[in-house]
């Protein structure tokens, strides 16, 4: 949490040293649209991010329980570590320095270089450096979804939404059917896990047809607004 304080300091700082704005700027917008706009995202993509353990459970033949030891408190702390992951990455790639971009660049420039280093960055933050082939499929992925992210905000004018799309869509693999990440939460994986063989086709759909979805159908949504007027 100090963390976030301090990005949040420094983000305030940066805005009104160069631009003479508040951290408001993060905020466009009614708060009544912005809560409907974060609820709406994050609850769509949940759904669609949780289809990828459907079809493994289809296709791979997996089986999820829930976990016996699962709690409030453990679920609240799950999430919480959620939240605070996202609202890190969230204020560094589409916070203060991203609407600096905006302002000074435009947002396509804006939208490109920051998608660009959100792809960069997930080599480190996902320990693939090295690997030519897990680093171009991690930075197509993960860059591509940012560049949804960053239009989350060029057209509602609020941090919201893209907070919304990431937390929904990481929620899933971690706190929804638990992940190696933070250890078992909700759902836990049946063991021994099944070994079976499934076709190249079958393999795309179970991995990355989910992914996809949420990056069209988000993207489908936020094309069709009006980009947000940025008074600068």
């Amino acid at each position: 949490m100090i963390g976030i304080l301090v990005q949040l300091i420094l983000s305030a700082a940066l805005l009104w040293f160069l631009q003479k704005k508040s951290l408001m700027v993060l905020c466009g917008g009614g708060m009544k649209q912005q809560s409907t706009d974060f609820f709406g995202f994050f609850l769509l993509t949940l759904l669609i991010s949780s289809s990828q353990y459907f079809f493994r459970m289809i296709w791979a033949m997996e089986r999820w329980v829930v976990n016996p030891k699962v709690s409030i408190a453990l679920i609240a702390e799950g999430t919480w570590w959620n939240i605070k992951s996202v609202l890190f990455e969230e204020l560094i790639f589409r916070g203060a320095l991203f609407y600096i971009l905006i302002v000074r660049l435009g947002i396509k420039w804006a939208i490109l270089l920051s998608s660009i280093s959100f792809g960069v960055y997930h080599w480190f933050s996902h320990g693939v450096l090295g690997q030519p082939i897990p680093m171009i499929v991690e930075f197509l992925t993960t860059g591509i979804m940012g560049v949804v992210y960053a239009l989350g905000y060029t057209k509602t004018g609020s941090l919201l939404t893209p907070i919304g799309i990431h937390l929904g869509w990481n929620i899933v693999g971690s706190v929804l059917f638990s992940g190696k990440l933070i250890g078992d939460q909700l759902l836990v994986e049946v063991q021994p896990v099944p070994n079976v063989q499934v076709s190249y086709f079958i393999y795309f759909v179970i991995i990355y047809l989910p992914l996809l979805a949420a990056i069209g159908v988000n993207a489908w949504i936020l094309l069709k607004r009006p980009t947000f007027s940025f008074n600068t």
